[in-house]
């Protein structure tokens, strides 16, 4: 799952793939402010078929609180 969410963010944010780990934050590490966040929730929601609830990716603070999030809710 991580490596699935590590390519999107390369993907549709351009991130440098060395700089996403589990442990990186979005917003203080990787730079990721709330229109990256809304372009990272389609992504996410259109490669996995599933739909995250307008912010709640902005709640989340790190790479791995997004793949636990997406573990627990993925259908």
């Amino acid at each position: 799952m991580f490596e699935k969410i590590r390519d999107l963010m390369v993907d549709t944010l351009s991130c440098d793939l060395d700089s996403i780990t589990p442990s990186a934050r979005l917003a203080e590490d990787l730079d990721i402010d709330s229109l990256d966040a809304v372009e990272l929730n389609m992504a996410i929601e259109e490669a996995m078929n599933i739909t995250i609830p307008d912010g709640e990716l902005m709640n989340l603070k790190t790479v791995g609180d997004i793949v636990a999030y997406l573990e627990a809710n993925a259908g």
